[in-house]
């Protein structure tokens, strides 16, 4: 049974476009540095689904919907030096943080504005709209994910 999830980019450094012009139009979901994040990431599955949330934007929003299209694994970036996800503590026989590759699936024509998904009571229990929850990745429950799949109807 797939699990439905919320991932954050901030657009000025990675959108839908940079991940759509990828070889096949996949990509590694690195730089991840919070550990409950990475937890999400471990629990996640080859064939889940994830809203691509555009975070410290003008208006953040769920721009559009990738695939999970690996088994969770070690980010590389963590033994680079020269990396700004470089992480001392994390080794190849010991690694700290964890990536998952993802698939451009949609783009949304229009987003579904964080100020939108705020103003529906069927969704408050989102973890995107809990004070203080500042996840980059992060679980969306089924019914969730339907009411924002709803929602995106309404907007197009």
């Amino acid at each position: 049974m797939s699990q439905f999830w919320l991932m954050k980019s901030e657009p000025s450094t990675f959108d839908m476009d940079d991940l759509k012009k990828c070889p096949r139009s996949t990509d590694a979901w690195d730089g991840v540095r919070n550990y409950q994040a990475r937890n999400y990431i471990k629990s996640m599955h080859t064939g889940d689904l994830a809203f691509f949330y555009y975070s410290n934007c003008k208006e953040p929003g769920i721009a559009g919907l990738v695939e999970i299209v690996s088994e969770p694994y070690p980010d590389k970036t963590a033994l680079m030096s020269h990396s700004p996800y470089y992480d001392i503590k994390s080794t190849q026989d010991n690694p700290r943080w964890y990536v998952v590759d993802v698939k451009f699936k949609q783009k949304f024509k229009s987003m579904i504005s964080l100020k939108t998904i705020k103003a529906h009571p069927e969704i408050l229990h989102l973890p995107l709209i809990k004070k203080g929850s500042r996840l980059s990745v992060m679980p969306v429950n089924a019914n969730e994910w339907q009411h924002l799949l709803k929602l995106k109807e309404r907007i197009l």
